[in-house]
């Protein structure tokens, strides 16, 4: 069993705002489990880690499975006996069409991941958490501002997002006599892999097409690590993290 001060796990860690948090988070002293469904894009974000890397654990896990988290948080407890912090960050979305066009498949596999993959990475971060000396941990969700308003033709992603902000309130709520705290950040336009199009133009409320501002990825990440550095008689229960100029707030 590796001995060390603070344990983080980060679901979707090889791509965007997983990856630049997990990398932030190793630089803040925590070592990081990183999980996702691509293990080479696992092992590219421990080889950015450089040094780091040594305090990374691979653990190639498909959140919406039952079976794929109870192995994750069996891996955890066998490499560290300990988990301080969970940032549930996997989340994939469906094609931009028409609600009515979209699949129970494509439904259901936003439905997987966005929601019952961070519903099941969460029951079990009770359990370590709850048993632990020091008792306790923290659980941060990757929410979207897509909690608060919709994006034309974002149906599943949109319903997936405003659940999530139900779980962290029952999280918040349930965790409070064990000393785990649960906050959720709502992110907007961070530079990542899964908002390119916004480069080129997506479609607004008004049917119109147009180009979106975003922010660096890393304005994420430090802000996921001051959530994460707080005490845990402290919580930040929500935050919004966006690019200045996009379109949110306001008329579109």
């Amino acid at each position: 069993m590796i001995s060390t001060s603070k344990v983080a796990l980060v679901t979707g860690a090889g791509t965007g705002i997983g990856r630049n948090t997990a990398l932030r988070l190793l630089e803040e002293g925590y070592s990081v489990v990183l999980a996702g469904r691509r293990i080479e894009l696992l092992e590219k974000t421990k080889r950015e880690a450089g040094d780091s890397g040594s305090r990374t654990l691979i653990a190639p896990t498909d959140v919406g499975s039952p079976e794929s988290v109870r192995g994750l948080f069996t891996k955890i407890r066998e490499t560290f006996g300990r988990l301080d912090l969970l940032f549930n960050n996997a989340g994939i979305g469906a094609p931009a069409i028409p609600l009515e066009e979209i699949s129970y498949e494509q439904w259901k596999a936003v439905v997987d991941v966005n929601l019952t993959g961070a519903f099941l990475c969460t029951q079990e971060a009770f359990r370590i958490m709850k048993e632990q000396k020091p008792r306790g941990g923290r659980i941060i969700n990757n929410g979207s501002i897509s909690a608060h308003v919709p994006r034309p033709f974002s149906s599943p992603y949109t319903a997936t997002k405003h659940a999530i902000t139900g779980l962290t309130r029952s999280t918040s709520l349930d965790g409070r006599p064990y000393d785990i705290a649960c906050g959720q950040i709502d992110i907007g336009n961070a530079a990542t892999e899964m908002t390119d199009r916004m480069a080129e133009g997506i479609i607004q409320a008004d049917g119109k097409k147009a180009v979106e501002p975003r922010m660096d990825a890393e304005n994420v990440a430090n802000a996921v690590v001051y959530m994460a550095g707080l005490p845990l008689d402290a919580n930040v229960l929500f935050m919004t993290v966006m690019a200045t100029k996009m379109p949110f707030v306001g008329r579109g």
